[in-house]
């Protein structure tokens, strides 16, 4: 439908906790297909409703274009796995920069579908991080706030070089 503008990093909005989804409406529908098409304009494998300034607990993610995009409303995670797993992760809202985060390795989540029935799902591997980091963003968790400071402050100094370089984007001076 449309590929809205995205919440760039340290915008105050990706620090709040969102509001729960209550309306399963059209409405609904058209911001999960809006966020559908704005993460992979990014390009991302997963983005939520925070990431457009929208702060309802939605998230999209799509780790296979063959199978498309799922939707996760109200989601929370249930239990997580005592084992540990390190991946890379990133954001929309901070473009072109990457670390190594530590996380369960295993979640059960439970979630409402966009047309709000429940759900449970477990997931492993890089779904499993993918629902950790957007649940985290939900919660008003930006990802960094997972590494040591040290290898936070190197990466945002990091970002903010980039961003000098490339310049103010369209519209922001």
């Amino acid at each position: 439908m449309t590929v809205r503008p995205i919440v760039p990093y340290p915008d105050p909005g990706l620090r709040r906790a969102c509001r729960p989804v209550e309306a399963f409406d059209a409405a609904l529908r058209d911001l999960a297909r809006d966020l559908v098409d704005t993460m992979r304009a990014a390009p991302g494998i997963g983005i939520t409703a925070a990431h457009v300034g929208v702060p309802l607990r939605l998230a999209a993610i799509e780790l296979d274009p063959a199978a498309g995009p799922r939707f996760y409303a109200n989601p929370v995670v249930e239990w997580a796995s005592p084992e540990r797993a390190r991946h890379p992760e990133g954001s929309v809202s901070m473009p072109g920069v990457r670390d190594e985060v530590e996380r369960p390795a295993r979640v059960r989540v439970r979630f409402q579908g966009l047309d709000g029935a429940e759900a449970v799902e477990e997931a492993d591997g890089l779904l499993a991080v993918c629902l950790q980091h957007e649940i985290d963003q939900l919660d008003g968790i930006f990802w960094i706030e997972r590494l040591s400071r040290l290898r936070r402050d190197r990466l945002v100094r990091r970002f903010e070089k980039q961003a000098r370089a490339i310049g103010p984007a369209p519209g922001r001076a």
